[in-house]
């Protein structure tokens, strides 16, 4: 009888451990988080390659219609091909964007269409629109 009593407590610590699997709405919010961030690292970075700079302006916001056009426009950029870190980050574009664009479509909410948003200084998402909480 006393036996289970052990194996129950760690069947519970073991499910309690396990993180929630991120929603589609987490999992783009981070990725353009991460995206944003990594863009303007390595646009502060020393040595960079000169080409970088040419690259356009990638400031995310999932909640700007106009993300999407960004993404596009950036992954098909001609700059910098074959220079790894920007590979990287067009490769993290190009999943954000057929993240938002086939998988998680029914679950974004755009609160804008102003694409000069996205062209100067990096939007300050700090969580979902009050529907998606």
């Amino acid at each position: 009888m006393a036996c289970w009593k052990p194996c129950l407590l760690l069947l519970l610590l073991a499910t309690a451990v396990q993180p929630t699997p991120p929603t589609c709405y987490s999992r783009m919010l981070t990725l353009s988080q991460e995206i944003t961030g990594d863009f303007q690292s390595l646009q502060a970075a020393e040595g960079v390659e000169p080409c970088v700079r040419y690259l356009p302006a990638l400031y995310l916001d999932i909640h700007n219609y106009c993300v999407l056009a960004k993404l596009r426009d950036f992954v098909a950029s001609p700059h910098c091909w074959q220079v790894a870190p920007v590979d990287a980050l067009k490769d993290k574009a190009r999943k954000l964007f057929t993240i938002m664009n086939s998988f998680c479509r029914r679950d974004l909410v755009f609160l804008s269409d102003d694409c000069q948003a996205l062209e100067s200084a990096a939007p300050v998402t700090t969580g979902p629109p009050e529907g998606q909480r």
